[in-house]
């Protein structure tokens, strides 16, 4: 049984992580899922759940609280013209397709598995973070056609493999597309939607062994970590939102690239020692 100062900290802990989470998904358009993942990894092995699925959980809880935050980001977002509508409709199709499949890959994989995943995949986003640049082009539009066809499922697939919106993989790809870096945050904000929606419906028929099942968790779902981060990234990110159209980004995207780098060497560490 878990002592109540022990609860009590964890659960500020989740309400720090949520309030985080916001500003970063609005500021930077990475999607607050990949603070959150971690987070909710911590919490629940803290409280004992060590089973083979608890990054299932971690994943799914993650996602269903990228529906709330999408809506109130992407609003934010279209309200200052930076989001194309454009690219959020030829591009959902296949990013909804990607993230079907991603749920019914993660609900068959064993959670250290998925640690390894989200560690291999963080940190090659917490590299492109840190070594990427804003004058890299490799073609003036947005793929259409085949290309559009492959990368969309891959974007919608590799964003639930980590639990997080489509803005790690969306903006870079967006911004390497000759897409400016606002409007690509605001219209990746749209992606974390397409994503989220279709995923978080999957996980909630997902069934999760007792091990790694949090009290009060519906399929995948844990109400209460998503009750205390919803809480808290619904205040935030509008606030992250404000902060994208009135500061200069590349030395923040720096600092949070180091955080990210040493977030997923853990989760690698986790992985391969246990």
């Amino acid at each position: 049984m878990t002592s109540l100062p022990t609860l009590l900290t964890l659960l500020g802990l989740l309400l720090v992580i949520g309030a985080f989470a916001g500003v970063i998904s609005g500021l930077l358009g990475v999607g607050g899922g990949i603070v959150l993942v971690p987070a909710f990894f911590y919490v629940f092995t803290s409280l004992g759940y060590e089973g083979s699925q608890v990054m299932q959980v971690c994943l799914a809880t993650s996602l269903a609280t990228i529906v709330f935050t999408s809506i109130r980001s992407v609003t934010g977002h279209h309200k200052r013209g930076s989001v194309d509508t454009t690219i959020l409709r030829t591009w959902a199709p296949g990013i909804v397709i990607g993230a079907a499949i991603g749920v019914l890959t993660v609900s068959s994989l064993r959670s250290d598995v998925l640690q390894f995943a989200f560690g291999i995949l963080a940190f090659i986003v917490g590299l492109y973070m840190a070594l990427g640049r804003a004058h890299w082009q490799i073609a003036p539009e947005m793929p259409k056609g085949l290309r559009r066809a492959a990368l969309s499922p891959a974007v919608g697939f590799l964003s639930v493999l980590m639990g997080i919106g489509g803005g790690s993989f969306g903006v870079p790809l967006m911004s390497l597309h000759g897409v400016p870096t606002r409007r690509a945050v605001g219209t990746a904000a749209g992606f974390g939607l397409l994503i989220a929606v279709p995923s978080v419906l999957g996980f909630l028929f997902v069934s999760v062994d007792a091990a790694s099942r949090p009290p009060y968790t519906l399929g995948a779902v844990n109400i209460p970590a998503f009750l205390a981060v919803i809480s808290m990234t619904l205040l935030t990110a509008p606030l992250g939102v404000k902060l994208a159209h009135s500061i200069d980004q590349p030395k923040l995207k720096r600092i949070f690239a180091v955080f990210l780098l040493l977030v997923a060497l853990n989760m690698l560490r986790g992985a391969l020692f246990g």
